[in-house]
């Protein structure tokens, strides 16, 4: 059994990332556990026709590895998967990556204050776990009665099944989140049928995508300081706009304004057009860009059922109204596992319960990164890291300096750290983790995510958002810049646990 330092699961943005900065903290004992055969995460998974991010291109990407050569302000999916897979080559990431490896099962050993990690091909033990695996790495697919008699192909747009012809097929796309809403207008032009199984409509906003010159990549080239500057300003916009989903949300009522025009524009038919306007707060849910959603819906081949899909016979779709199509292919565009991550099903911690269990009122996390009874357990896009209006990698760098620091703080603690040094571990202490969740949810209450009329997958069963951060990515990185050991139980080989006093943790700093 190999033991490591470090093992990081999932080698998308945030896997990837760790990686990088782990290796420039002089870290080089680590794996990164892959179950599938190359890196990308989401963008290796989602592979469906017309995938592309909603955040501008050169916000979208890490700010040690600058991309001047994006070829659109919004980039597709091939393009961000090979963004990663430079991104692997150029920092030396290569050699500590492990494909095929899905992990089966992580045991904390308190005796020897390391984890137990059971994989598809092989076990390790470690001293650290960061969990990278993301929230949109696991499709949820509704449990349709009467799915098991349709006999046309079914899937999840995260597992497209490119060896489809759609030409001339009857497609029903279930769902109108950030997918579907790309998948539509490229597949519009070739099926004999399109019909969108709408529960809510979503609120849509032009999508000003276009061309990056040729000029500018050279610029950015030539000068990357331009480059830099664009990012700046990419972000800085964004960071303005936060207020308006976290404290002050009538001021969205301008932007819905915007948005009724774009609609009004698009879709000439007034009762199409009061089906697609959404009822609640502009916000509430994730606001979506596309400037081809709505020409394609006021196709001639496309129908709206505005009611979710309640029931399948055979090849007959029902919606929950009553409405019946008949469909020869079914693309459930409903989106991922995120307020209960499958990982922590998999994940047994000090006291002898799973990650899911000690969840099951909701998911919690230290600064979004660490969980009580889970030593040294580090999870990159935790609870309530998510974002509504911005780019996720920013959130993924903060939560990056917070893992260079623990792994510091352990270093320190243990006289060297990893083999060199006494062996240690960090618990988060349940008090501080209830603290920090108090304060979260208490600047959510007033956000448009939690008051603006909807239901959305930010929001977990028992309705708490727990995905979303309440404040600027500005916020975020100020809370993260470094490990508060007062906020953690210290664990010794040996001897139990112990509280860093203040005066011997201003002495560790």
């Amino acid at each position: 059994m190999q033991h490591v330092r470090v093992a990081v699961i999932g080698s998308g943005f945030g896997g990837l990332g760790a990686a990088v900065r782990l290796r420039r903290e002089g870290v080089t004992d680590f794996v990164v556990l892959e179950r599938a055969g190359s890196v990308g995460g989401t963008w290796r998974d989602n592979t469906y026709p017309g995938c592309a991010c909603d955040v501008p291109s050169h916000l979208y990407s890490f700010s040690f590895a600058p991309e001047p050569d994006w070829p659109r302000t919004f980039s597709g999916q091939s393009y961000i998967r090979a963004y990663l897979e430079r991104v692997a080559d150029t920092f030396g990431v290569r050699p500590h990556l492990r494909f095929h490896h899905e992990v089966m099962r992580i045991r904390w050993d308190a005796e020897a204050l390391r984890w137990e990690v059971a994989t598809s091909q092989g076990d390790f033990t470690a001293d650290v776990v960061v969990s990278a695996g993301g929230a949109l790495s696991d499709p949820r697919v509704p449990d349709v009665p009467g799915l098991e008699t349709f006999p046309g192909e079914v899937f999840h747009s995260a597992r497209w099944d490119h060896g489809l012809d759609l030409r001339g097929k009857r497609v029903a796309v279930i769902g109108t989140g950030a997918s579907a809403i790309q998948i539509v207008p490229a597949i519009q032009p070739v099926v004999e049928k399109l019909t969108v199984f709408q529960r809510t409509p979503p609120w849509v906003m032009p999508r000003t995508d276009r061309a990056i010159s040729s000029v500018e990549r050279w610029l950015h080239r030539a000068v990357p300081a331009t480059g830099s500057l664009r990012r700046q300003f990419l972000w800085a916009v964004r960071e303005l706009q936060v207020g308006a989903f976290t404290k002050r949300p009538g001021v969205l009522g301008m932007v819905e304004v915007w948005a009724k025009a774009n609609l009004a524009k698009s879709v000439k038919d007034p009762g199409l057009r009061a089906a697609l306007t959404p009822s609640y707060r502009i916000g509430c849910k994730r606001i979506l860009l596309s400037s081809t959603y709505y020409p394609a819906l006021a196709r001639p081949n496309v129908g709206v059922v505005a009611s979710g899909l309640a029931e399948v016979r055979g090849s007959t779709l029902v919606a929950a109204d009553g409405t019946e199509v008949e469909a020869d292919v079914v693309v459930f565009g409903t989106g991922f596992h995120v307020t209960d991550m499958p990982i922590g099903e998999r994940v047994v911690g000090a006291a002898g319960i799973t990650l899911a269990e000690a969840w099951k009122d909701g998911m919690e996390g230290l600064r979004g990164t660490t969980a009580a009874g889970f030593p040294n357990w580090v999870t990159i896009t935790g609870p309530n890291t998510g974002l509504g209006n911005s780019s996720m990698i920013l959130m993924i760098e903060a939560q990056l300096e917070y893992l260079a620091d623990y792994l510091r703080q352990l270093g320190r603690l243990g006289g060297g750290g990893g083999e060199a040094g006494e062996r240690v571990a960090l618990d988060a202490r349940p008090s501080a983790v209830a603290a920090w969740n108090r304060r979260v949810q208490g600047r959510m209450s007033r956000t448009v995510w939690n008051t603006g009329g909807c239901t959305s997958w930010y929001l977990d069963a028992h309705g708490r958002n727990t995905t979303i951060w309440p404040g600027t990515t500005r916020e975020f990185r100020r809370e993260t810049r470094a490990v508060d050991l007062a906020e953690y139980d210290v664990i010794r080989a040996g001897a139990g646990v112990a509280r860093v006093s203040a005066v011997a943790e201003e002495t560790l700093r």
